[in-house]
């Protein structure tokens, strides 16, 4: 069963939310946070990148930078910008884009079933950004950033979630970095909260759809407290670490490509006939093309694109990785053909993913940057889940989840 809880979430007053709110930390760099925040001292960047409050260059992981976070935290408090409420809630987080909407459960999650397994995980983590999370978590004794969950379709929740969707959100704009539409309502009556929370227990697990570090962070950070005290009931609000739920057909997941910066001393008539050996090669010509099924690949090469088609054998569909376009293009044509065996750590490939579409991937091998572009079909929320029921672990670089959480919405102190 997967506990969850309703807690008293800190939030910007309505007027306040537009100017508060903010892209997750993990996906832009200092100097783009600095140049969103500009002179808006409401910016959720003054806590999550705190390093724009320093001179260009301050490194985000300076203990200054960790200090200034919980001082800014405190402010925002202090001026009214952030405020708790008075009772224990679930909240909903709708996000709208291109016209599909998806809505999220905003719940304290049990840190006992992130370390039993209940919420299940399918990539692994570095220690050293687990470590980055976990300082942030301290220092402010907080969950400024929610870590986003997928959960099986479940009706009776489906039914709660569309009761309240038609009804005013307390939040409601578009944000003007992504144009996609986002809102959120309070649930406070009882008799719904139980619902939620009897549903979950109903559930015998989680999945972590994105934000691996940061689950891991505040998991690690809450199994700290409870053995520093001494007292420790197991009631503590840092048992819990705050999670947005959503259902898992609800979810989009982008594709996310490869670029590679050479061709590994062969032509690309070579590298043709080399692939040749384990898909069928067909010239589409120069309009981008984008590969329309699982086991299907798009390769632009010298101003053509090919699709490429695994040929039967190549992969086993009952390995629940090596299904997987992401499995079967790092084996027979990054490995194989081009020599490229690191994914993490090789300097000859990039990863392009989001919305940046196949014209991403021309841009940067017509201006000569990289010499081929590979591009995959996406994964599946379904695929996800089979590997994190497995306890396997999916290749580097295989998901990228569209639209991705505004942060600064909802907060989850400790204590």
């Amino acid at each position: 069963m997967a506990i969850v809880k309703p807690f008293k979430g800190v939030r910007p007053p309505k007027e306040f939310v537009e100017r508060v709110e903010s892209r997750p930390y993990d996906v832009l760099d200092s100097e783009e946070a600095r140049a969103e925040a500009g002179d808006n001292e409401m910016s959720l960047y003054h806590i999550i990148k705190p390093e724009i409050d320093f001179e260009p260059g301050t490194s985000e992981y300076d203990p200054r930078v960790y200090e200034q976070a919980a001082r800014n935290f405190k402010k925002f408090q202090e001026k009214g910008w952030l405020v708790q409420d008075k009772d224990d809630h679930y909240y909903i987080y709708a996000q709208t884009m291109n016209g599909k909407t998806q809505y999220g459960l905003v719940v304290a999650a049990f840190v006992d079933d992130y370390m039993n397994g209940v919420i299940k995980k399918h990539e692994l983590t570095r220690r050293d950004k687990e470590e980055d999370r976990m300082k942030h978590v301290r220092v402010n004794d907080a969950n400024i950033e929610p870590v986003f969950f997928a959960y099986p379709d479940n009706a009776t929740l489906d039914a709660l979630i569309r009761k309240y969707a038609a009804t005013e959100p307390v939040y409601d704009f578009i944000a003007p970095v992504d144009g996609f539409r986002h809102q959120f309502w309070i649930i406070s009556d009882a008799a719904d909260m139980q619902t939620v929370t009897d549903a979950f227990a109903a559930m015998p697990c989680l999945y972590i759809a994105d934000g691996h570090h940061r689950s891991a962070a505040a998991a690690l950070v809450g199994a700290e407290k409870q053995r520093q005290n001494p007292n420790h009931k197991g009631d503590e609000e840092y048992n819990y670490f705050m999670a947005v739920c959503f259902q898992a057909s609800q979810l989009t997941i982008l594709d996310y490509n490869r670029v590679v910066r050479d061709l590994n001393g062969l032509t690309p008539e070579q590298l043709l006939a080399a692939i040749g050996k384990n898909f069928d090669v067909e010239d589409m010509g120069t309009d981008i093309y984008k590969p329309q099924r699982l086991h299907e690949f798009s390769l632009y090469l010298e101003g053509h694109w090919y699709r490429l088609t695994a040929h039967p054998g190549t992969f086993d569909e009952n390995d629940p990785i090596g299904v997987l376009d992401v499995d079967i293009s790092s084996r027979l044509i990054l490995d194989e053909v081009l020599g490229i065996k690191d994914l993490r750590g090789s300097n000859r490939i990039d990863f392009v993913g989001g919305l940046r579409g196949l014209g991403e991937l021309k841009r940067r091998v017509d201006n000569g940057e990289m010499k081929l572009a590979l591009a995959l079909y996406p994964v599946s929320m379904q695929q996800i889940m089979d590997i994190a029921d497995s306890g396997k672990i999916m290749p580097p670089k295989a998901t990228w989840f569209e639209p991705k959480l505004r942060s600064g919405l909802v907060i989850h102190k400790l204590s």
